[in-house]
């Protein structure tokens, strides 16, 4: 029950990563003009507002519907006997995250869609998509101390490998707020956009690209010569192919001028990337159930005093 409902919560947040993108791409940031309501007199669209009302609004509509798996997360793993606090803990994690992230969507409509305001809108969903990855993985596992399969600086290494992911995902963002979707109609001229040439922010995010092949293409051999675990062998592997299946699709991207189609599935791969690479680090540990308490030494009875 616990597992599947953390894996219920990941795959929202992996939805709510793209139908976020999907906001912005069909030029619907500010389909709703005010935040927590719609208009300043409604709480859901009027039909005047049209297609882009609709779509800002189904957006966070969805909101509630990723609270509702979190909230399902973290019930499962409360009930659960034997009660796991470490699960519960990265619930109410998820929990807080959405509720911050929610907020920040607001202030993100308040100020007409500043784009550094969307960069860290972006970056706090993959921020819960870290969590509710750790929630879903260690339900597979118990509550004991942590065991490196591998020596330390290997263990490290793969971290070093998820920085610098993490650190192409937020060029990423970058390029985002100097490229051609600022999430408004093209006619819209009052979005500001970050005052810096798209050309060389593209090759800053290309830049990150190529060190993270490089270093994915580093971590897979580095693997095999230790003798790394199989299953962080194999998702090294996963991680380059997806790594390299973005890569392309970012090139064609840039030089076709960015169709909106292709922009959402380069935020879904960023997504996917990120999981990728976070699964990592996780497959180079063992963690065993938590040893069960000593039961108290038995005491001798105790005899009538004459």
């Amino acid at each position: 029950m616990v597992r599947r409902a953390a894996f219920a919560a990941l795959v929202m947040s992996v939805v709510i990563v793209v139908t976020g993108g999907a906001v912005r791409l069909t030029a619907s940031g500010l389909g709703c003009t005010t935040w927590p309501r719609c208009t300043g007199d409604s709480l859901t669209p009027t039909p005047e507002m049209g297609f882009h009302g609709i779509v800002e609004f189904t957006n966070r509509m969805l909101t509630y519907v990723l609270s509702a798996a979190v909230g399902w997360a973290i019930l499962a793993a409360r009930c659960h006997r034997p009660w796991r606090r470490s699960l519960t803990k990265l619930g109410w994690a998820q929990f807080w995250l959405v509720m911050s992230n929610a907020v920040l969507g607001g202030i993100t409509v308040l100020t007409g869609l500043n784009p550094y305001t969307v960069a860290l809108h972006m970056i706090a969903a993959m921020a819960l998509v870290w969590v509710a990855l750790l929630m879903w993985e260690r339900s597979k596992e118990g509550d004991g101390p942590g065991a490196l399969a591998v020596a330390r600086p290997i263990h490290q290494l793969s971290y070093v490998l998820v920085t610098v992911v993490g650190l192409l995902v937020a060029a990423g963002t970058l390029v985002t707020g100097a490229g051609h979707h600022p999430g408004t109609p093209k006619d819209n001229k009052i979005v500001p956009r970050i005052p810096i040439d798209y050309d060389r922010l593209a090759q800053f995010h290309a830049d990150f690209a190529f060190v993270s092949v490089g270093l994915a293409i580093a971590v897979i051999f580095v693997f095999a010569a230790v003798k790394a675990p199989q299953p962080a062998r194999a998702r090294a592997k996963e991680l380059l192919a997806v790594l390299l299946l973005q890569g392309v699709l970012g090139f064609v991207q840039y030089f076709t001028d960015a169709p909106e189609l292709m922009v959402g599935l380069h935020m879904l791969l960023a997504t996917l990337t990120w999981i990728a690479a976070l699964r990592i680090p996780l497959a180079l540990r063992t963690r065993a159930a938590e040893a069960p308490a000593a039961p108290l030494p038995a005491q001798a009875p105790q005899t009538a005093a004459v």
